[in-house]
């Protein structure tokens, strides 16, 4: 988030008048009270009289409190990145998250966003991300504005830079929800916008709250984060989420991951070389049958046709290679897990999604819980 003037206070001081014009302030006072959703405000009234050059006079000092009660300050402005986060901030993200729960679980919500306004700007598409964003924000009182394919239904179709976008949306809304095609877009919209933005997917560079819905998932699910297997599978050099996955897992301890894909389509080496420098132990292979008979998650993906471009070969040859059926789940542990940031095609076989250990649409339900979480923490706090 760039930095911005805070929003003003504003009083009225020692104005006269030669009678009391108490409802004049009172409907100027109104007016003030609309000029921010962002900080919603609540007015007191303070009547003063005094005689000048003769004159009874009186006036009225007109004093803004915020209309929501808030806390400490989350220690991020902005969810860019996995790298951003640490052990400490991840616990307390998850901690609000279940309180979350709680309140989802409440039919009548909440109310703590309420004034608030979230801007959904997607230029790619999406189904989860945007609507467990906009769930999000309404469940806790919010108002959304929301434009489902930018690309083709915003002035980018025009030419207008990603920045003057931005600078345009931050003057509509309190905080940015943005998808993007290009990898690094995020970082660029947070350092023009003086709001919060939140990365829901840069091309193929991350998506952190995918990432922290699946750290959140495996707690969940296998009841620890420290010592645990992870099997990686399927597109890994394109996919932002197993990228900004492997990034969270390395917060932990004694964590081993297992990278399975079609050679094209190999996880790239930066990624490796931060799992090696964090001292987390991975390994590649070729053989998932092995692999899931160890671990306590398989992660599975698909194969992204829309990275591919105009090699259709490639795609081919890297499609339906590995495929979690109920072989694969005859290998694995009781206890273990398949995950699948969705949608899938058929990398998974649905009549996996009747046993216990088919995770991927309980993994979807906790983006509401984290989700809520985040907008609760960066445009209010604790």
């Amino acid at each position: 988030m760039a930095t911005s003037t805070p929003f003003s206070s504003y009083f009225l001081q020692e104005r006269s008048f030669c009678r009391e014009p108490i409802s004049y302030f009172r409907e100027l006072a109104l007016n003030f009270s609309t000029l921010s959703t962002r900080n919603p405000i609540n007015l007191s009234f303070e009547r003063r009289v005094f005689k000048r050059s003769g004159v009874r006079c009186c006036a009225l000092e007109i004093k803004k409190t915020p209309a929501i009660s808030t806390g400490k300050m989350f220690q991020l402005d902005d969810v860019i990145e996995a790298q951003q986060f640490d052990r400490e901030i991840l616990g307390n993200i998850f901690e609000v998250a279940r309180e979350m729960e709680v309140i989802e679980k409440n039919s009548h919500g909440s109310q703590i966003l309420k004034g608030y306004l979230m801007a959904t700007l997607f230029y790619e598409p999406s189904t989860r991300t945007r609507l467990s964003f906009e769930s999000a924000m309404k469940r806790l009182g919010g108002e959304v504005l929301t434009t489902e394919n930018a690309r083709e239904f915003s002035s980018a179709a025009k030419g207008e830079t990603l920045e003057d976008t931005i600078r345009t949306v931050e003057g509509y809304s309190d905080i940015i929800v943005m998808r993007h095609f290009e990898s690094g877009a995020a970082r660029r919209a947070a350092a023009t916008a003086g709001i919060p933005v939140i990365n829901a997917g840069d091309g193929p560079g991350q998506h952190p709250t995918q990432a922290l819905l699946d750290v959140y998932t495996i707690d969940r699910e296998i009841g620890k984060l420290d010592g645990i297997k992870v099997a990686l599978v399927g597109d890994l050099a394109n996919g932002r989420t197993v990228r900004s996955l492997a990034y969270l897992l390395a917060k932990y301890q004694d964590v081993k991951i297992f990278f399975v894909s079609p050679d094209v389509v190999k996880m790239k080496d930066d990624i490796k070389h931060y799992l090696t420098s964090k001292g987390v132990e991975w390994e590649e292979s070729d053989d998932l049958m092995e692999v899931a008979s160890k671990c306590d998650v398989v992660y599975q993906t698909r194969i992204q046709r829309e990275r591919f471009g105009e090699r259709i070969d490639l795609y081919e040859e890297a499609r339906g290679k590995y495929i979690v059926d109920c072989g694969v789940l005859n290998v694995m542990q009781k206890r273990a897990v398949v995950m699948h940031p969705l949608p899938r095609l058929d990398e998974i076989t649905v009549d996996v999604d009747a046993d216990h250990r088919a995770a991927y649409f309980r993994q979807a339900k906790n983006g509401l819980f984290i989700r809520m979480a985040l907008l609760k923490l960066l445009l209010i706090g604790w």
